[in-house]
């Protein structure tokens, strides 16, 4: 079976301190039939010398700055591949990602977007203290594995071209979760969705100011917004059902607990709202046996006093 060309998109602004070893995990792939593609998204370090230093190896362009979701639109847009993998600069890929998932889904047969887990590697100041793998979900519905926000990040999915262009183009007006909305639009239109088992690429954890980590209020609403949305959908297709609203209590909850850090009266608010709509659910990791007898006996904004003494 003659093996498709695959495109590595990937998107760089001042990460000079990742890039090479992103780009060259790209490279370095098992996989024959490739191409990569890079995107400066108006840096101002060093990232400019490194791309020049690949040469031919790669496609490259630098534009001004107007985001990652429109350097990935632009990624897309140059690239030829009939299959497309995103790969944000601070994360890099296992050497067999591709040949993997090509192994696994017997030449890419019958699917439309292969998720593969990852491993998640934090750093603190200048090496990495900890990886963790992401498990792969349990059960075979996508929508509450989507809701349970157990997906893994954009390096994580592979996605057949045609299948990506109808879906469309990455969302230029939302400065996080963009996987989470552009998988969302995928499951509502019935692509063909596939888990692999082995974790293939390294989500890094290494800044706070990432968007998603520096403003966690902003976080919890457009991650509020999304799972709503998906929410209304499902019950308009006749589909909600008690399994997806644990799911999204689940979520939600989790999301009370990180607002908590740094705003435990905004978090109480936001759990009041979600519970008034049975959406709080305390389950997870996140909702262990001591904290749920505190919860009992304390409620929300108690527990989580009891939880920042006891930290």
């Amino acid at each position: 079976m003659e093996k498709p060309l695959v495109s590595f998109c990937i998107p760089v602004r001042n990460t000079e301190r990742w890039l090479r070893q992103a780009v060259d995990s790209a490279l370095s792939q098992t996989w024959g039939q490739y191409e990569v593609i890079v995107v400066d998204d108006g840096s101002t370090d060093g990232t400019r010398g490194i791309l020049e230093s690949y040469g031919a190896r790669i496609l490259w362009q630098s534009t001004p700055p107007r985001g990652g979701n429109a350097a990935r639109n632009l990624a897309l847009t140059l690239s030829r591949g009939e299959w497309i993998q995103f790969l944000d600069a601070d994360d890099y890929l296992l050497p067999d990602k591709i040949e993997s998932q090509w192994n696994e889904t017997n030449g890419f047969q019958d699917v439309d977007l292969i998720l593969s887990p990852e491993w998640r590697e934090t750093w603190l100041d200048e090496e990495a203290v900890g990886r963790t793998r992401q498990p792969v979900p349990d059960g075979h519905d996508l929508f509450e594995q989507w809701l349970r926000w157990e997906w893994p990040g954009t390096q994580g999915g592979l996605w057949r071209r045609g299948a990506l262009e109808s879906v469309g183009a990455w969302n230029q007006a939302i400065p996080c979760c963009q996987d989470y909305e552009l998988y969302a639009r995928a499951l509502r239109q019935g692509v063909k969705v596939r888990w692999t088992q082995q974790p293939l690429s390294v989500y890094r954890l290494w800044s706070e100011q990432t968007v998603c980590r520096r403003d966690p209020k902003q976080l919890v609403e457009i991650k509020t917004a999304l799972i709503d949305s998906m929410i209304d959908f499902l019950k308009e297709q006749n589909r909600w059902n008690d399994s997806l609203a644990t799911a999204a209590g689940q979520t939600c909850f989790e999301m009370c607990r990180t607002l908590a850090l740094t705003d435990l009266e905004l978090a109480t608010r936001y759990y009041e709202q979600r519970a008034a709509r049975d959406l709080i659910q305390l389950t997870g990791p996140a909702a262990t046996g001591r904290y749920r007898l505190a919860h009992r006996w304390l409620g929300f904004a108690g527990a989580e006093r009891l939880a920042r003494i006891l930290r």
